[in-house]
């Protein structure tokens, strides 16, 4: 029977021949990153949901403002996250050794936050998942600024946040309220007017 085009799990890999490493082959480790991966970008909303023009238009208030940018924030969640990366990247572009770093640092980010599969034990204890956010983007800002691009980098992360709250609060998001309910929180419900 031909194998062709599978890829061998850990017991086929073991039957094989193929030496166990730690626990988890590397191909059990990549095939767990693409489904990690297409989890990740499962909650990216369409791009046209993003930039559909007939959902923009300028909120009554500064309050109604404000519960557009919240509920944005959490619908549009992980396309704001790519908006702001890719703004970093194209920044970094004229800079060819901060582009290095930023790419080691998101192999970094990959690895240690977003694809691991059990949590990190040092010195035995559990590291949680906040200790190792923060220390990530301190290790990574850090590593970012020592690059001598600190004024691209910041200027490129303004602009970025920029984009992002003003099409938070530009974009209607009255659709968007139901659905997100007890998503990370429960949304902010509209106050009546006096």
């Amino acid at each position: 029977m031909s194998k062709y085009g599978t890829i061998p799990t850990s017991s086929s890999a073991a039957a094989a021949g193929v030496p166990h490493l730690g626990g988890a082959s590397p191909l059990d480790f990549i095939s767990r990153a693409k489904a990690r991966g297409a989890t990740a970008l499962a909650t990216r909303r369409p791009w046209r949901e993003l930039a559909d023009v007939h959902a923009i238009g300028l909120p009554p208030s500064l309050a109604d403002a404000y519960l557009r940018v919240r509920a944005n924030l959490v619908h549009f969640a992980m396309n704001y996250a790519i908006v702001v990366l890719v703004v970093v990247f194209l920044s970094l572009l004229w800079q060819p050794i901060s582009l290095i770093v930023f790419l080691v640092c998101m192999v970094g980010w990959l690895v240690l936050y977003f694809l691991r599969d059990e949590p990190i034990v040092l010195f035995g204890r559990v590291i949680g998942d906040g200790v190792v956010l923060a220390v990530l983007a301190v290790v990574t800002l850090g590593l970012l600024l020592l690059t001598d691009a600190t004024t691209n980098i910041l200027s490129s992360l303004l602009i970025g946040f920029v984009l992002v709250v003003v099409h938070a609060a530009l974009h209607r998001a009255e659709e968007n309220v139901d659905e997100e309910d007890g998503r990370w929180y429960a949304p902010v419900p509209q106050q009546p007017s006096r």
